[in-house]
């Protein structure tokens, strides 16, 4: 596009603005963002901040520094809590996630097209995608922050800065991988391929159309782009020292699942409503398939490129990385939304036509918006409700929690299965639902862990032990929550928080003393002075038979950690 013609409505920087403060609506009116895991990383949050201050922490779990590629929240939390307190703190960081991503998608549209074009607008929603609302803030972070770098990466190269682009890229790419890892490679990918386009414009015989010696003149531009692309390698031994040590743990499997990998396609914007989530996911694809068809608007080479090697990592991605699951799951609407804003119109395309995508665009973004600040209110309203029954807990208690869940992969999420970890942030108390996976976060779970292996108690001290069904699900570690009313060692525990559960023969409350309850959920403390009740047959019902649906072939029996 022509950089000297007056830009248009939707290209202009208080357009810009708008959308990104329009980005933020969602997360206003929450004081805990709804985001599955956010409250148990809030709970590890708040651990290091005190740790020092506290024996019981310290006896309950070990908390140690170190340098991983999985920091970004818990670094920036540090001065932010001094100043605002921590869960206000929280709340800034993650209001500015979907923001930055908004921000960081427009900035390449821009370098890329000289003009944004009507068609970006399309990919904004992609901001609240289905890994944001799981949780997973340092990812979303990072990826955030890879998208900002990479609109600056573009802007350098278009001013000819590349020795400053070459010096500041060192840092800029470090940074991103200490936030976590999946930005700094995200990054990587792109910078390479749009390297890889310039170079090829530099070498190739103008007079010829560029697809006639894009694979017949690779080597030497691919040469290039490498080098171009050294700044950026400087974390690769970073991550060299951090998975090479013994601590680390966690596998690396489940390659080529294709099910999962249409089902995460196909579970994008998933959120609450299942019809509508899931007509937002055809609206992108009918907008990718009109760019195919449509004379009037075409691919970007740049973003084209960076699209399609976004897939083949998306392919060639495992489900599980390093014992942390859904790894290919959050390329997703990442690999999407590059796509999308890949698209612009041909020369020739009318300004009313333009206009026409433009309002449509805009119309799509603000229709997500608000359903997901409507979700969001919703969800805020449960956490109320549930939250009332920390009022009752004396701090320090040892609390054993568990929350309801269903065998089956249902649309939409309670986003309570960490809420307990709510109350190790505000009360301090132990609970259950922590991720102690040595060294893939800074926590770990020493509580029990001097027992031997085989005995109970470790079996109820960490996730997923909060996680609690009506009967024993296929393929997964949760248990049903008449056995662990009825089992639960109860001499490691002060009190029993019960969430939503399925429903059960109070009979097994017994030992167990009301102090609040709510609906369903109740808090109860335990009398160490009576034994618990024994459960029966008709409490254990037989386990569900194996169910044939993607949805419960693709459920991970370990919760993804970040």
């Amino acid at each position: 596009m022509d950089r000297g013609e007056v830009p248009h409505w939707w290209q202009t920087r208080w357009f810009v603005a708008l959308c990104t403060v329009l980005a933020t609506v969602p997360l206003l009116w929450p004081e805990i963002p709804p985001l599955v895991d956010l409250p148990g990383h809030m709970g590890r949050y708040r651990v290091q901040l005190v740790y020092d201050q506290y024996p019981h922490l310290q006896q309950w779990y070990n908390f140690q520094w170190s340098l991983m590629g999985n920091l970004g929240v818990d670094l920036l939390i540090i001065p932010l809590a001094k100043v605002f307190g921590l869960e206000f703190a929280v709340k800034l960081i993650v209001i500015s996630i979907p923001a930055m991503t908004v921000a960081g998608l427009l900035w390449i549209a821009r370098e890329v097209h000289g003009r944004i074009p009507a068609t970006a607008l399309f990919a904004l929603p992609l901001a609240y995608s289905f890994p944001f609302h799981f949780g997973f803030v340092n990812f979303a972070l990072s990826m955030a922050l890879a998208l900002l770098a990479f609109g600056w990466w573009l802007c350098l190269a278009r001013q000819g800065r590349l020795v400053f682009r070459a010096i500041v890229f060192v840092p800029v790419s470090c940074l991103i991988w200490v936030a976590h890892t999946f930005g700094w490679g995200v990054l990587g990918v792109l910078a390479f391929s749009a390297e890889l386009i310039r170079q090829h414009d530099l070498a190739r015989d103008t007079s010829r159309p560029w697809y006639r010696d894009l694979f017949n003149g690779w080597a030497k531009p691919g040469f290039y782009a490498g080098l171009h692309c050294l700044p950026l390698t400087p974390p690769a031994l970073l991550m060299v020292l951090w998975r090479s040590g013994g601590h680390v743990g966690g596998e690396t499997a489940d390659m080529f699942n294709w099910r999962a990998k249409i089902l995460w396609v196909v579970q994008v914007f998933r959120d609450r409503w299942q019809l509508f989530d899931i007509a937002s996911v055809g609206v992108l694809f009918l907008l990718l398939l009109k760019a195919v068809r449509d004379p009037n608007i075409q691919y970007s080479r740049n973003l084209g490129l960076s699209a399609l090697f976004l897939l083949a990592v998306y392919i060639l991605l495992p489900r599980i990385v390093f014992g942390s699951a859904y790894a290919d799951m959050r390329l997703v609407p990442f690999m999407l939304a590059i796509a999308i804003v890949a698209i612009r119109p041909k020369p020739g395309l009318s300004i009313r036509g333009a206009a026409t995508v433009a309002m449509l665009g805009m119309a799509f973004f603000t229709v997500r918006i608000a359903a997901t600040t409507w979700s969001f209110f919703l969800y805020d309203r449960s956490y109320d409700r549930e939250l009332k029954a920390l009022e009752h807990l004396p701090e320090g208690s040892r609390l054993l929690s568990l929350v309801g869940e269903t065998c089956y992969n249902e649309w939409r999420m309670t986003r309570l299965q960490h809420i307990p970890g709510l109350a190790l942030e505000r009360k301090l108390s132990y609970t259950n639902d922590q991720w102690s996976m040595a060294g893939g976060q800074l926590l770990t779970v020493r509580y029990q862990s001097d027992r031997p292996r085989g005995d109970i108690r470790r079996r109820f001290v960490h996730d997923p032990s909060q996680i609690v069904t009506d009967v024993q699900c296929p393929r997964e570690y949760w248990r049903p929550v008449a056995f662990m009313l009825a089992n639960f060692p109860r001499d490691i525990f002060d009190y029993v928080w019960v969430i939503r559960p399925p429903a059960y023969d109070r009979r097994l409350e017994q030992g167990l003393v009301p102090v609040w309850r709510s609906g369903t959920s109740s808090l109860f403390r335990v009398d160490h002075s009576v034994d618990p009740a024994k459960p029966t047959v008709r409490d254990l019902p037989p386990p569900k038979p194996l169910a044939a649906t993607p949805e419960d072939e693709v459920r991970n029996s370990m919760s993804p950690v970040e």
